[in-house]
């Protein structure tokens, strides 16, 4: 008897525990299945890489209704990288004069513009950076000749710097390693003036009366805008500074020094990382749109653009160095979107001083998901050294520019070439050494202030006649006769680029 009820009660508990556990099974899989919809993407990454690499997770439209709303919420958020990938350039102005003596000397800068890692400012305006210099090259012989030959006896040696340092305002440190390009010492904000699309539709709705009052107060904004730009200009520092510096570059012998305000374009070379940050799918349901027409694109351009070189057709290619934003404040085009055009008019320079013509536009724009929409663009602005003789016209063209005094400095050197060739004649005599005066000024037409110290030391007219016309020939050679300048777009360039009416025919996919 009791054997049976022993056997009874093990057949018992058996059939109970397979139902038990068919039902333990099934939660789990209900449980699991339910985490593997409520858990989003969880990675999407930011700054260059625009491609989404994971799908926003799909909602189930039944819902229970004691889900919690915090998992509602994280569940339609967005982790978007903020990385800074290899080749992010950092504009950097140098903070104090350094003298460039020895390799090893310090520089210290701030970053001119915020870099942006897809929305974000991870790395803002004046942020301090520090580097080294890391090369004086020795002067080759024959510029040393040529400098000697201009009465230049310390002519400057070319350097390198590099910066490794970054510290952010919140006192965060990182170490950083970059390829910088090459130096500009005066930078220049070369804007082009179209004119305004809508002047002749808004005026076309206002009487005679209101458009010549609005006129009048145009032109009277725009000559007290001027006049406070030619204050501005004569209060600058900077001019006394440049003077200064000119004064000293007629000296025989001088020191080299890097400059306070000079610019350089710091390449990273490894990739930064700042972490991440969460957006609702709700802020990123605009993301690839376009902006509106007239709206102004901050970019930087990737390789360098030059007349010497080019042709019609050859591409150009900027990146977005600032996201773009709709009115609602929704992101359209995140940092790091590639704006893709082509060279459409190149002629190089020529001799005869004809100065060379470049003119690009921009058709395309990469936008998150790896396709490519139309637009059209023109440059609009461009940052560049001042010594690149460059201007931009009402179109968006880019020309090489001549000094105006250049008629001037020849005219200078052709009237000192006479006045040498020909000694005053005073009380019925020649001066032999002709007018110390006329010595002095061939002496530093020809080679500067050691030109004017020979000519005056020798009381030569001889040697007077040889340094004018020496000074006149070269005068007349480099402002007339010699190849003009070259129009070149340096890579790195901050470009400013305008949109016009979209495209009508849509997307056109990457191949």
């Amino acid at each position: 008897m009791g054997k049976i009820t022993l056997s009874c009660l093990a057949t018992f508990l058996l059939l109970f525990a397979v139902p038990v556990g068919s039902a333990q099974e099934k939660e789990n899989k209900q449980t699991d299945d339910r985490t593997r919809t409520t858990v989003p993407c969880s990675e999407t990454p930011g700054g260059n890489g625009l491609r989404f690499v994971c799908a926003t997770p799909a909602f189930p439209h039944e819902e229970r209704e004691d889900e919690d709303t915090d998992n509602d919420a994280a569940a339609s958020a967005v982790r978007i990288s903020l990385r800074l990938p290899e080749g992010t350039a950092l504009r950097i102005a140098i903070d104090q004069r350094t003298r460039i003596s020895h390799v090893g000397e310090e520089v210290r800068g701030h970053v001119v513009d915020a870099v942006y890692a897809f929305d974000e400012p991870v790395i803002p305006a004046g942020s301090v950076v520090t580097g080294r210099v890391t090369e004086i090259a020795p002067v080759p012989v024959w510029q040393r000749a040529e400098a000697y030959a201009n009465g230049n006896f310390s002519p400057f040696h070319k350097f390198k710097v590099t910066f490794d340092g970054l510290k952010l305002p919140d006192g965060r440190e990182l170490a950083i390693e970059t390829t910088v390009s090459r130096a500009c010492a005066e930078v220049v904000h070369l804007v082009s003036k179209p004119p305004d699309r809508n002047e002749g539709k808004k005026g076309e709705h206002k009487s005679a009366t209101a458009q010549a009052v609005a006129a009048a107060k145009q032109e009277a904004q725009q000559a007290n805008a001027s006049a406070h730009q030619a204050v501005d200009e004569i209060r600058s520092p900077g001019k006394m500074h440049r003077l200064k510096q000119y004064l000293l570059a007629q000296a025989p012998y001088r020191k080299q020094y890097l400059e306070e305000g000079t610019r350089y374009s710091a390449s990273l070379r490894q990739e930064l990382d700042f972490g991440f940050e969460t957006q609702s799918q709700e802020e990123l349901e605009e993301l690839g749109n376009l902006p509106v027409a007239d709206t102004l694109l901050h970019a930087r351009l990737v390789l360098e653009v030059s007349s010497a070189t080019a042709t019609r057709g050859a591409p150009v290619v900027a990146e977005l160095t600032e996201p773009v934003f709709s009115a609602n404040r929704h992101l359209l085009l995140p940092s790091g979107s590639r704006l893709i055009g082509q060279v459409v008019e190149a002629r190089p320079a020529r001799h005869l001083h004809r100065n060379g013509e470049l003119r690009v536009i921009f058709e395309h724009i990469e936008v998150p998901g790896g396709s490519l929409e139309e637009l059209q663009g023109t440059l609009e602005g461009i940052e560049v050294d001042r010594a690149a003789h460059m201007k931009l016209d009402e179109e968006g063209g880019a020309h090489g520019t001549d000094s105006k005094s250049r008629y001037l400095s020849a005219g200078v050197a052709l009237l000192v070439a006479a006045a040498a060739a020909h000694p005053d004649v005073e009380r019925g005599a020649v001066d032999p050494a002709g007018d110390p005066g006329v010595r002095a000024s061939a002496g530093a037409s020809g080679f500067g202030l050691a030109g004017t110290v020979i000519g005056l030391l020798s009381k030569s007219s001889a040697v007077s006649i040889l340094f004018s016309a020496y000074g006149a020939s070269t005068s007349i050679y480099a402002n007339f006769l010699s190849r003009g300048h070259e129009v070149v777009l340096p890579k790195d360039a901050p470009l400013e680029i305008g949109l016009g009416t979209r495209h009508p025919s849509g997307r056109a996919k990457v191949h």
